[in-house]
């Protein structure tokens, strides 16, 4: 399957103190004794190691996506972006976050482009779809044994980047904002993951959802360099796609401010040298 499109996606989750009851038995009803809760759990079976939670006890508060055409000159192709956005209404549901990702992604058909998405943001959106009675055939039936979206070395169907640039395991698996350090791109900036729950908590939806807005610039930059490196885009069309990119945020930076607070990140990080 020739996919016509790629979709860069990002997620933002808070724990389900809700599961803890559940869970543990606890019986508190205050967000940060829940909170505590669920941190001793993890703790305690990880012998101390690890209190960031499992996969399914993360509550899903913001979906971001970059979309791009993609056009195919022979063995080349060339990326035309199309939008950068956040799923559904800032103050949208959990339930209705995935069901609007899943059904798109269902008429889309994509290429899906992540970091850590195969560990972390689609694990998490696939358990959080059961949680509310979400279907997403389409995931499972798709393609055949060896490329499919739940192949994990097709990264034809999901290129998670994670994965890709580790040689599944083979060297560290780093953090995107490691990579975007060393290819001067802006990485962090302002805001963290261990922010997110904070930032919900004071009604500030809106600035979590830019935030994951601009890791998913900072993994579609990854991504095209990427895809240079194995001759898949050539340099022109990498140009291309980065001017595509400028062109948006002048476009838009005056509405979204974080758009241009990301530019002048960038401009910063490469000494306003964006292309290559």
């Amino acid at each position: 399957m020739q996919h016509k499109n790629l979709f860069v996606f990002d997620i933002e989750t808070v724990p389900d103190t809700q599961a803890v009851r559940n869970l543990t038995g606890f019986d508190g009803t205050k967000a940060e004794d829940c909170r505590a809760e669920l941190d001793r759990y993890h703790l305690e079976i990880t012998d101390g190691r690890n209190a960031f939670p499992r996969q399914p006890f993360h509550k899903v508060v913001a979906i971001s996506f970059l979309e791009a055409e993609i056009e195919r000159d022979g063995l080349s192709e060339i990326y035309h972006l199309r939008e950068l956005r956040s799923g559904g209404e800032a103050n949208a549901t959990e339930q209705t976050l995935i069901q609007g990702f899943f059904s798109y992604l269902e008429r889309l058909r994509p290429r899906l482009v992540s970091f850590n998405g195969r560990g972390f943001d689609l694990s998490v959106l696939k358990y959080r779809a059961m949680v509310h009675g979400i279907s997403a055939r389409f995931l499972y039936s798709d393609g055949d044994k060896w490329n499919s979206y739940t192949s994990r070395y097709a990264d034809d169907w999901h290129c998670d980047l994670l994965e890709v640039l580790s040689d599944y395991g083979g060297s560290a698996r780093i953090k995107l904002n490691e990579v975007c350090s060393v290819m001067d791109f802006p990485g962090k900036f302002g805001v963290d993951g261990a922010d997110v729950t904070g930032m919900v908590e004071n009604g500030q939806v809106q600035a979590v959802r830019d935030y994951c807005e601009t890791d998913v610039l900072n993994t579609y930059l990854v991504y095209l360099r990427l895809m240079h490196h194995r001759g898949k885009i050539t340099t022109e069309s990498y140009n291309l796609a980065i001017g595509d990119i400028i062109a948006l945020i002048e476009t838009e930076g005056e509405a979204r401010p974080h758009l241009r607070e990301f530019l002048y990140a960038w401009s910063m990080a490469s000494q306003n040298s964006f292309t290559i």
